[in-house]
């Protein structure tokens, strides 16, 4: 079975979500045997996630019966719904019972709160060691998607158990959505090990969710969950159980690092920064504990399993010592490569182990990695080489506000919430990066749209 769930302790609890309801091990098993009696192996099923207890048993389920599931939240508007099933045509769909009616099918099978349909389209041929898909991060519309290797699941779930040295007796809070790939990080990890998973949809907001947090070893956010968290007081709270703070899915603010830090150094806790993306099955490296204090805002050193390296505008790549440029990384959770169309589905291992990160790194003279901004997230005004992350990281930092950076060659924008400091902001960035500031231009902006992982959106 999927992460070799059949030899754990069939009684041990598996899963608890927001209902309080609870599954084991062996009701994971058995769940998976009765989903297969109503599809075939290899089919093509699109689950339509929540964080609860339904929507995991599908995605055990798929990929222990080599089902190939694209997850996609079920929250999904339905629009870029409808355009994945018509570029697509899956088979078969795991829905919330709610959307059964609404999107016109029958019920082939139900529990949990979700159905099995089918939706009459025909079966598509597909990879043998295609396991899953999910849509490149902060996709609001392409049909751009990751395909993932049974191994490449394995791996990540394999490397992430050594990193964090887990164990049966964790209790992890997975609050990230599991459309998303640090969420699915976290189920499959601490599945592999045997641990139990709090799983949670709840707002951040909500009682419940602090309610369940009490009771958790480890607690897994992006730098959006921790900026709620900590206007929420949380590094004052009282939470004896939980051991380890960890972060992934974008860059903190120099303070953002600092405060947790600091947080799990008063409290004998560890504060763990990872670094990953979705073509790599998430994680790839991770800061050690004991360097928190002292390499802020670093991604720190490959995680076990895989190797980081640099290559430098000459093309040339070094794996010690300092050194800046692209970063690259090598490892058996790299995945198999981009799919944009039905045909793609059939596609093999196109990247063969290695991926080039589109992240420019500075390497330090101890192996540590600090990522400096996207390739792509660069313009070039007046020949001056303007970071769009690394600007943002200034404005926050600064004036502990929320921004964003956009632009092009002509002019750099800057997408602020706060009417008060715009009259500042040019000067200031002026100072940091000495670009005229005539070539700067703020807009007020009512939010800064982000989706459920915290990336921006529409903008």
């Amino acid at each position: 079975m999927f992460l070799d769930l059949d030899k754990k302790n069939r009684n041990k609890v598996a899963v608890i979500d927001d209902s309080g309801s609870s599954i084991t091990y062996g009701d994971i098993c058995d769940f998976s045997k009765d989903f297969a009696k109503h599809l075939p192996p290899r089919s093509l099923i699109f689950i339509l996630s929540e964080n609860k207890i339904g929507s995991l048993l599908g995605y055990t389920a798929a990929l222990s019966n080599r089902t190939v599931p694209l997850i996609i939240s079920a929250k999904t508007e339905e629009g870029l719904y409808t355009n994945f099933l018509d570029i697509y045509r899956p088979e078969y769909l795991w829905i919330p019972n709610e959307l059964v009616a609404k999107l016109g099918y029958e019920a082939i099978f139900s529990a949990w709160d979700y159905s099995l349909v089918k939706t009459g389209y025909p079966k598509v041929p597909l990879y043998d060691e295609l396991s899953l898909l999910l849509p490149t991060s902060g996709s609001t519309g392409s049909p751009k998607l990751v395909r993932h290797s049974y191994r490449n699941i394995e791996a990540n779930a394999e490397n992430v158990k050594k990193l964090f040295n887990l164990t049966e007796d964790e209790k992890a809070m997975a609050i990230l959505p599991m459309h998303y790939t640090m969420g699915l990080s976290v189920v499959a990890s601490h599945l592999l090990t045997g641990a139990t998973l709090l799983l949670s949809g709840r707002s951040l907001l909500d009682k419940g969710f602090w309610t369940m947090l009490k009771e958790a070893t480890s607690f897994t956010g992006v730098p959006y969950s921790y900026d709620i968290l900590t206007k929420m007081r949380f590094t004052r709270m009282d939470l004896p159980n939980l051991k380890i703070v960890t972060q992934g899915g974008g860059k903190l603010t120099t303070e953002m690092w600092q405060t947790l830090a600091q947080y799990a150094h008063d409290k004998g806790k560890k504060f763990i920064a990872t670094y990953g993306q979705s073509e790599c099955t998430a994680r790839m490296a991770y800061l050690p504990a004991e360097m928190a204090m002292t390499k802020i805002c670093s991604i720190g050193i490959a995680e076990p399993g895989g190797q980081l390296s640099i290559v430098d505008n000459e093309g040339i790549e070094t794996f010690e010592g300092e050194a800046m440029g692209e970063m690259v990384y090598r490892g058996e959770n790299v995945t198999l490569g981009y799919a944009t169309c039905q045909e793609d589905l059939q596609k093999g291992d196109e990247n063969h182990g290695v991926m080039h990160t589109g992240d420019l790194a500075h390497r330090d003279d101890d192996g540590c990695y600090f990522i400096v901004g996207r390739m792509k997230r660069f313009l070039k005004i007046f020949g001056l080489r303007i970071g769009l992350d690394e600007v943002e990281n200034l404005i926050k930092s600064e004036f502990k506000i929320d921004c964003y950076c956009k632009g092009n060659d002509e002019k750099l924008i800057v997408l602020v919430t706060d009417s008060s400091i715009i009259d500042k902001l040019p000067t200031f960035i002026e100072e940091k990066t000495h670009l005229f500031h005539q070539k700067i231009e703020v807009q007020l902006v009512e939010a800064i749209l982000r989706n459920e992982a915290g990336k921006v959106i529409n903008q």
